[in-house]
């Protein structure tokens, strides 16, 4: 069985480089294990966000006068759950397989390994076994698992991965979060908002370390107010779990117990290429892959490492993104057109994955950033200023819910007057991020973006804020240095005083 391309994992990054590869007329195999669509569209982004979305729209709606009378009761859990099953189309893949077939790539069903170079060979579901060549690439899109700490008793204790947090069937009475990242702020505030007890346990000093220092100080606020219990410093040394129906108990550093119906596990990721035969073209299996710029791996010029598997930005979108790239650049390669790769921002270079990664945190309140925080900023030897502005102070704010607590920051680089990164925490932040984005990757001017005009009376308004700010201050700070935010502390410290840039 001869290809052009052979893409092992038919998750969102193999999908698009299927499509792209298929679009440029290179006939094109996809090897998947499980789920066509991988596990975003199973036991990640989509059920997730299904889970999410009712607890914060009930939180917002509480807080919006004329709206919170009308609130009755509970969420309906019932009505969540399925809706959840719904957008996770109940772990079929129908529909995902029929768009395969529309664009005319070749679905082969069971777990591929890689048997030397360009040669892939396929162990199906019963027993039959295929052998796929690949004329020009092979793509390894094979995502990443949650990956378990190595803890006396955790092996039989039946703990919650991502995976078993997005599609429980029940809420669990008592859920003890192991993780201050994304998985574990996310999951705390799903299953805390549709009624179970949730504690939450971060080894660390705060919430979300890769973000600037005041978003996890929000969101930590807000979910003790909700009723989460947060433990900074606390991790967990062993679990026990005596009777597989019965409860699970989790012994910290110091000894305490904390009794829980179940525990999630949000430590970390690693890259599912443990079993696709890498030590058949000398790399090590388990490892992720270093590749260059067009996702091709080092030392192959045949072999690309696509999404999750590289390490560069573990998030569905930039994975879709580089796929965009890596299929452009697989069919330069094979049409051996020149490849636009000395470019930063061409056809062949995923730049954005270095400088201008988008992420969304769908806590209570949400979380946004794009590029780099002032910390990473400073560590990468540019001269900066980071720009503060309290998100309440905006009328769009206030008129989005009572009480509005938000913040948000610009990091701007003095010397080339652009835009390195931007950070927002509050309600509804999620859709200011895009325009940032844009800012980021266009490396837009500051004095440009001030002929961007915020709608009023909108959130976006705090764009207007922001450069009124760095305006302000510009004076003060020309050639030097700095690092102030708009209350003239230093913006790379955190309420207490302290260093809280941890990750």
């Amino acid at each position: 069985m001869e290809y052009d391309v052979v893409v092992l994992g038919a998750g969102p990054t193999g999908e698009n480089v299927a499509d792209r590869t298929r679009a440029a007329g290179l006939s094109t195999a996809v090897v998947e294990g499980e789920l066509v669509g991988g596990e975003c569209s199973y036991w990640a982004c989509m059920p997730s966000k299904a889970l999410l979305r009712p607890v914060i729209a009930g939180s917002d709606a509480r807080r919006v006068p004329g709206v919170r009378q009308a609130l009755r009761g509970p969420l309906g859990t019932e009505d969540v759950l399925a809706h959840r099953d719904e957008m996770t189309s109940h772990w079929r893949d129908d529909g995902q397989v029929s768009w395969l077939d529309g664009i005319g790539a070749r679905l082969y069903r069971g777990q591929g390994r890689l048997h030397g170079p360009r040669r892939v060979v396929v162990e199906g579901p019963e027993g039959e076994r295929h052998v796929l060549t690949a004329r020009h690439a092979v793509a390894v899109c094979t995502g990443s698992r949650a990956a378990l700490p190595d803890l006396p008793g955790l092996a039989g204790a039946r703990a919650w991965t991502s995976r078993e947090a997005t599609s429980a069937q029940a809420v669990p009475r008592r859920l003890v979060v192991v993780g201050g990242g994304v998985v574990g702020t996310e999951m705390a505030t799903a299953w805390q908002g549709l009624g179970s007890r949730v504690t939450l346990l971060v080894r660390g000093r705060g919430l979300l370390p890769r973000m600037e220092p005041f978003v996890g100080e929000h969101i930590a606020e807000s979910m003790a107010a909700a009723g989460v219990t947060v433990r900074t410093g606390a991790g967990a040394a062993a679990v026990n779990r005596p009777d597989p129906g019965g409860p699970v108990t989790v012994v910290l550093d110091g000894g305490e117990l904390i009794e829980a119906d179940e525990v999630l596990f949000a430590t970390g990721r690693a890259p599912r290429t443990d079993d696709i035969g890498l030590d058949t073209v000398g790399l090590k299996p388990g490892s992720w892959l270093s590749v260059d710029d067009s996702c091709r791996v080092d030392g192959h010029d045949w072999l690309y490492g696509v999404g999750d598997v590289n390490r560069r930005a573990l998030l569905t979108h930039q994975g879709k993104y580089q796929a965009r790239i890596a299929g452009a650049a697989i069919v330069a390669r094979a049409r051996r057109c020149p490849l636009l790769e000395t470019d930063r921002w061409g056809a062949h270079a995923a730049t954005a994955d270095h400088d201008a990664v988008p992420q969304v945190v769908f806590t209570d309140p949400e979380a946004a950033a794009v590029g780099l925080s002032l910390a990473q900023a400073r560590a990468a030897g540019h001269r900066v200023r980071a720009v503060d502005k309290d998100l309440a102070a905006v009328a769009g704010a206030s008129l989005f819910v009572d009480d509005y607590r938000g913040r948000a920051r610009m990091v701007v680089d003095l010397d080339r007057q652009i835009l390195l990164g931007a950070t927002f925490v509050g309600p509804g932040v999620s859709e200011l991020l895009h325009s940032a984005t844009i800012a980021v990757a266009g490396e837009v001017p500051i004095d440009r973006l001030w002929h961007a005009v915020p709608s009023y009376p909108t959130i976006s308004e705090v764009w207007l804020r922001l450069l009124e700010e760095y305006r302000d201050g510009s004076d003060a700070t020309q050639g030097s240095d700095a690092t102030h935010g708009s209350d003239g502390s230093d913006a790379t410290h955190g309420s207490d005083g302290s260093d809280r840039q941890d990750g």
